[in-house]
């Protein structure tokens, strides 16, 4: 495994043209169009809200819906659920499971207005996926989960907010089992996601 942060070794590649790291992190910038408003969103949510990115490109990174759903009633403050199109449904499903105190997201929103709504979340729970790098951006807590990738491939959140923490399960001997994922668990048991501790989740 790699003993360097997948930014550090890029610049590692450009330090012999002068560019030197100023190891303040990663910056995204969102044009002031995109920025969402607070008044925007349901009034339940305009004090504060954890942000919860469900989804991810590859099913191997995403948690499972039953556990989602766990994972959300044991939050005690309003929740966003981030993703793309493709995450509506599931995330309708979450919304009918778990109550009000859910906001669906997932697919309303462009890129930019997705990283706004991290820019102003309390927290961050997210998969291995762009959102979470856009949350390190931002130094939110972030609380990152990962399936069958693991962060020693060197692809974690950059220089995140201290509090933040990685959740995964140790000790798999088939993980893991691809550096970007699969449609379905190789060994069809999936236990990396499905023996996630959600009580590590919660901190």
């Amino acid at each position: 495994m790699p003993t360097l942060h997948i930014v550090d070794r890029y610049m590692q590649t450009v330090l012999p043209y002068g560019i030197i790291n100023d190891n303040k992190g990663l910056d995204f910038f969102i044009p002031e169009k995109d920025e969402v408003k607070t008044p925007s969103l349901p009034l339940s949510h305009q004090h504060g809200y954890t942000g919860f990115v469900i989804g991810a490109k590859h099913y191997t990174k995403q948690l499972p819906i039953e556990k989602i759903i766990s994972i959300c009633k044991k939050i005690n403050t309003p929740i966003i659920l981030m993703g793309g199109k493709e995450d509506y449904n599931r995330a309708v499903e979450i919304e009918k499971a778990v109550g009000a105190t859910i906001y669906n997201a997932c697919g309303n929103y462009n890129l930019n207005q997705s990283a706004s709504l991290v820019k102003q979340a309390t927290k961050i729970i997210t998969h291995d996926t762009g959102l979470m790098h856009i949350a390190a951006a931002f130094k939110k807590e972030i609380i990152s989960v990962w399936g069958n990738t693991v962060p020693t491939f060197g692809f974690t959140a950059y220089l995140p907010d201290p509090k933040s923490r990685i959740v995964e399960v140790k000790n798999l001997s088939c993980r893991p089992c691809s550096k970007i994922g699969y449609d379905k668990c190789p060994k069809v048991h999936f236990k990396c996601m499905k023996e996630i501790d959600e009580d590590e989740i919660m901190g």
